[in-house]
């Protein structure tokens, strides 16, 4: 209440249009900004076989795609931003959600995980945190986002309106339980859905206007397109291309930062060597 949250700490001086821009656009749907990132995949296909044959690991491009993302949130920290009742704050830590099958099939319960970061982690360490975290929500386990939603699910549907409406009402002044927002996968800095697992082409996916979610990422499949391989000659050569659809709330920063912001994911995604390293220069968002 009054600006103060668990999840976050108010931010006091801020540029003035930024100040204002959540009162003009009040909503994140209201502010998302979609942009297109075509990532080439032959330096992450030549890392993957590296790690495989040097280290026996057996890295996968999300693997890539979250490390790449933890490193740049820790060094562009205003990134990590959001905005709740026209306030800007910035968040405590870096978290990503994943939306997980519990198994690869229709029928299957689809579940959502959270993992926290500090952007210190290398590589090595996002993927331990990932694939341990991934294989603990599996098969029958239930996790607290899981227990929240049966819980509210079994109510009548007038009385889920009620709660849920109560709960952003919660949300929005400060209120919700600390227990809430830890389980809940809305209050991340990054929602990410990995659709090349299931082979479909990216798409621009909506930000929530619950929750603090400030970035929603779309992974595709690969595919195989013509592009300039030779900018001296000209030469047009085939490439294997995966893009990828994130969409921004453009009210947590200006757009010189963002555009730089998704260039350095870029280019540490086309050189994932970077990321063999701990980060030991991370950026406070002062």
């Amino acid at each position: 209440m009054f600006g103060l949250r668990s999840d976050g700490k108010k931010i006091k001086k801020i540029d003035p249009l930024m100040r204002i821009v959540p009162h003009i656009m009040f909503y994140r749907n209201d502010a998302q900004v979609m942009q297109l990132q075509e990532i080439d995949c032959e330096a992450m296909d030549n890392y993957i076989l590296d790690k495989r044959r040097t280290e026996g690991l057996r890295l996968t491009y999300m693997d890539i795609a979250i490390a790449s993302f933890v490193r740049v949130v820790s060094l562009r920290p205003k990134l990590n931003r959001f905005i709740v009742n026209g306030r800007i704050f910035k968040r405590n830590n870096i978290q990503i959600s994943l939306a997980v099958k519990k198994k690869l099939v229709d029928t299957a319960d689809e579940t959502t995980i959270k993992i926290t970061f500090d952007g210190t982690e290398s590589i090595m360490e996002v993927m331990e945190k990932v694939h341990k975290t991934v294989n603990e929500n599996k098969g029958d386990i239930t996790n607290d986002t899981d227990k929240i939603a049966k819980f509210l699910t079994k109510a009548p549907n007038f009385f889920i309106k009620v709660m849920v409406r109560f709960l952003m009402w919660t949300d929005k002044h400060g209120m919700l339980p600390k227990s809430i927002i830890e389980a809940s996968p809305f209050h991340t800095t990054i929602f990410l859905v990995n659709l090349k697992s299931i082979k479909m082409e990216t798409v621009y996916h909506h930000i929530y206007n619950f929750g603090t979610t400030g970035l929603f990422v779309s992974m595709g499949k690969e595919t195989l397109e013509p592009r300039v391989i030779n900018q001296a000659t000209k030469e047009i050569g085939v490439k294997k291309i995966m893009k990828m659809g994130i969409v921004v709330d453009e009210r947590i920063t200006d757009g010189l930062y963002n555009s730089l912001s998704l260039r350095e994911f870029k280019k540490i995604m086309e050189n994932p060597y970077i990321l063999d390293q701990k980060n030991d220069n991370v950026v406070l968002d002062d």
